[in-house]
C-alpha cells in the first residue's frame, strides 16, 4: 500500500510516467477500505489468530482478504488523454485491460452493470463489509459471479485504481475475519457467497499460474489502453521513501485503526 501511494506521489510530481503494477501478498492480508470501521466490521482476534496481515487501504470500498490472488494497481493522471472525468466511467476504461486479460486466459468475462434499483441501492449502502459479496459498476464477472474487485482514489490530480484478481477463494477463511450480528446472518452469507463470487481456477482443469496471469493482463492493458509496458525498477532512494512511508502510515496502528 505504501508503494502504491508513493507511485501516486511521484507521478503527481512528474518524476515517473504512468504505472501498471502486479503484486502478491505475504502473508495473506486483510485490507479494509479507507472509510471502513475496523472494530465494527472486522474480527481482529481471528485476523491475529490466523497470522494474517491487516492494513487500511488509501482507496475506498469494502474489505478484501488478499490470499491466493494477483493484485494490480494503475497510477495515471486524471488528465491522461481520453480519461473520463467520472469515477464510474474511469473504472470502465481502466478495467478494460482486466476484461481482456480474462479473455486472453479463455474465460468468458464481462462487465457487471447493476440492472435493478435494488442492486443499485446496495452499492450506496452495502449490506455487508465483504467486498466479494456483490459486484458493483463495471467490475468483472464470469457466469454472473464476481472474479475481480477494484477500488479507486483520486489525489493530487492522479488516479490510483487497484484490485484483486482471484485465483482461488477460501470462503470459510474469508468469512472467519468478519463480524456478523448473529450466526444466522453468517450462515446466510456462507450460502450466498458461492453464488456471488468465484475464483478463476474453478473454471479450468489446470490451475492458472501467476506468471501466466501477469502476461495475460499485461497484454490486456497494452491492447485496451494502446500502450507499450516497459519494466521499471525503483532506485535505492525510492525504496527508502516507500519504507519510511510504510513505517509512518501503513504499518502504524494509528492509521489502520483510525476508524
Amino acid at each position: 500500500m505504501a508503494l502504491d501511494e508513493a507511485l501516486l506521489d511521484w507521478h503527481s510530481e512528474g518524476s515517473i510516467p504512468p504505472v501498471i503494477r502486479f503484486y502478491e501478498w505475504n502473508p495473506a492480508t486483510l485490507s479494509i477500505g479507507y472509510f471502513q470501521q475496523a472494530e465494527r466490521d472486522i474480527d481482529l482476534e481471528a485476523v491475529k489468530r490466523q497470522n494474517l496481515g491487516f492494513v487500511r487501504r488509501p482507496t475506498g470500498g469494502r474489505a478484501v482478504l488478499h490470499d491466493q490472488e494477483l493484485t494490480y494497481s494503475i497510477i495515471v493522471s486524471e488528465e491522461y488523454p481520453d480519461m473520463p472525468k467520472t469515477v464510474t466511467e474511469a473504472y470502465r476504461v481502466l478495467s478494460e485491460g482486466i476484461l481482456l486479460g480474462f479473455q486472453n486466459l479463455g474465460l468468458d468475462a464481462y462487465f457487471s452493470v447493476p440492472d435493478t434499483e435494488e442492486k443499485q441501492a446496495d452499492l450506496k449502502k452495502p449490506r455487508s463489509a465483504v467486498c466479494f459479496d456483490a459486484p458493483s459498476w463495471y467490475e468483472l464477472v464470469v457466469e454472473g459471479k464476481k472474479v475481480a474487485g477494484s477500488a479507486q482514489t483520486r489525489q493530487k490530480g492522479v488516479i490510483l485504481q487497484h484490485g484483486a484478481i482471484l485465483l482461488e477463494l477460501d470462503e470459510e477463511k474469508l468469512l472467519s475475519v468478519f463480524k456478523f450480528s448473529s450466526e444466522r446472518i453468517k450462515q446466510k452469507m456462507r450460502e450466498k457467497l458461492p453464488e456471488k463470487a468465484v475464483a478463476m481456477n474453478r473454471f479450468v482443469d489446470t490451475p492458472f499460474t501467476i506468471p501466466q496471469c501477469v502476461e495475460a493482463f499485461k497484454t490486456g492493458f497494452e491492447k485496451s489502453l494502446h500502450i507499450e509496458l516497459v519494466p521499471y525498477t525503483l532506485t535505492e532512494e525510492q525504496l527508502a521513501y516507500v519504507k519510511e512511508l510504510e513505517a509512518r502510515k501503513y504499518a502504524n496502528d494509528e492509521w489502520n485503526f483510525r476508524k
